[in-house]
Order: structure tokens, then sequence, then C-alpha cells
């Protein structure tokens, strides 16, 4: 099979950051990506001039800079590119957070050994042993380890990390409306994985570089856990149920964006 792979890169506030994370894609082997979506969920500050005036650091992939209709949250965002994504018979979403937390190049070995064509789901791990944290407290990774020992309860299998913001999707995980109902907000990647459990799907955690430095949260860190912590449990009384309720503060018929710049695939880095 030949993948077409579509980077999606969510945006929010990250007008110091989206720079960098593009010029990642500098190093990329050529072909290997088709295109890069930057999905702009409504922000606040200058992160889309920022996006369109970085757009030429990225060699090879065409690039598409969008912005969601509506504050559309995380999972919004996602649901949004995956429906591109479906649309424009793409086989593989890889999620690039736009905040330049994770490093493209962490997942490529995966992508060049073709891990992606055997797997529906490579997640980027944030706290496996070989995995490296930069500017995370002690107490949130000890959070974060009762966290994943507790999902790992509810879906009888090892959870390394409960959703970061460098993973490889398959086709397989989001055609369809199947992930609809799932929350719009920060809570959509644990969904997400409880989706991927609940199917029988084929997933791999892969150890990543993870960054805090100049980027800013939009966690509300107690109300997070709670909501995380219920997640599990319910999931572990009632899977099913669980993931047929719609989660969703809005139930929207669809998740619409304008594109607002486009850049053709490139071969030479423009200077």
């Amino acid at each position: 099979m030949t993948a077409r792979i579509l980077v999606f890169v969510p945006c929010y506030n990250c007008a110091p950051q989206i720079g960098r994370v593009l010029a990642q894609f500098r190093d990329v082997p050529p072909g290997l990506f088709e295109e890069v979506l930057i999905v702009d969920n409504r922000s606040r500050d200058n992160t889309v001039d920022a996006a369109r005036a970085a757009m030429h650091r990225v060699v090879g992939p065409r690039v598409v800079l969008v912005r969601n209709e509506d504050n559309y949250g995380l999972g919004g965002s996602h649901k949004a590119a995956f429906a591109y994504a479906e649309r424009e018979g793409f086989t593989h979403v890889v999620v690039l957070h736009g905040d330049d937390q994770g490093a493209i190049a962490d997942v490529l070995p995966l992508l060049l050994d073709g891990e992606h064509l055997r797997t529906d789901a490579c997640l980027g791990a944030r706290f496996m042993s070989s995995s490296r944290l930069i500017g995370y407290s002690l107490l949130r990774r000890a959070g974060n380890h009762v966290f994943n020992a507790l999902f790992s309860v509810a879906v009888v299998g090892r959870v390394h990390d409960l959703g970061s913001g460098l993973n490889v999707f398959a086709r397989s995980v989001y055609e369809g409306d199947v992930l609809r109902g799932s929350p719009d907000d920060l809570r959509f990647n644990v969904y997400l994985l409880l989706s991927l459990y609940a199917r029988r799907l084929r997933l791999r955690f892969f150890p990543i570089t993870w960054r805090e430095l100049d980027q800013s949260s939009n966690v509300k860190m107690v109300s997070q856990a709670l909501r995380t912590l219920r997640a599990a449990v319910e999931y572990r009384l009632d899977p099913r149920g669980t993931l047929a309720q719609d989660h969703r503060a809005i139930a929207r018929d669809r998740y619409r964006f304008e594109v607002l710049a486009t850049q053709a695939a490139t071969t030479a880095e423009r200077r």
C-alpha cells in the first residue's frame, strides 16, 4: 500500500512557537509527507500571522493554513482535520501540536520502517523509560504515571500515555462518525484511546522527547484530573455504554474551517 500522509498541526495561541514547529520540516525525507495542514482554533494572539509568515520553512509537502469557523476545542480541531483527511483520501494522519512540545523527528524512524502500515495507531508516549521530559515537574510526572496505571486497569492493557501531541493514525481510527461523540475539549485524546482499545485496534506506544519551555497551558488541572478519572471508572464498568454516549457540550453536525493560505509542494528551501 502506498501511504498518503497528512500532517495535522493544531494551534491555539501558538504565535511564539509555530515558526519553530514548521522549521522542523526542513530535515524531513523527501516524499514522506504529502501535506501539512495547520488548523488554527480561533487563537486570540497572532498565531495565524506567524504561521503564514513561516510557511516557507516547510520544505517538501504542500502547506494549507486554515481557521476553524468556531472555537471547537482540541477535540473539535481533530474532528475537522480527520474529516478533511478522509474526504481528501489520505491514508494516515500524523498529529504534531503547534506549540513545539514534540518533535517530528521522533516519529520519522517508525514511518521509515513502515510501522504505520502494520498498526492502526502509533502513540507518542512521554512516560516510557526511554522518553525524555524537559521542564516537567516531578509532581506532574508522578500524577501521569498514576493515571496511566489506572487506565491500564480500565482497558486491561498497558497504557504509557493518555494522549501526547505526537501521534500517527491510520484511516481505520477515524473514518466515518466513530469519534463524533467524543469530547471536543482536552479529554478528546482520552476517549480516543479508550476507543482504540474497545475496537481492538492495533496500537503501539513509542518514546518521545517532550518540552515545556515557553508554552502556556489551558488545562485546569484539578477539573481535568477528576473528569479523566471519571472516564476510566465509567469505561471499566460499561465500555460500550461509555463510548456510545455523546460527551460534547455542543452537538455539532459538522466541524468546518476556512482556508486562509496555501503553499504548493516545494523541492528546495525557499529563502
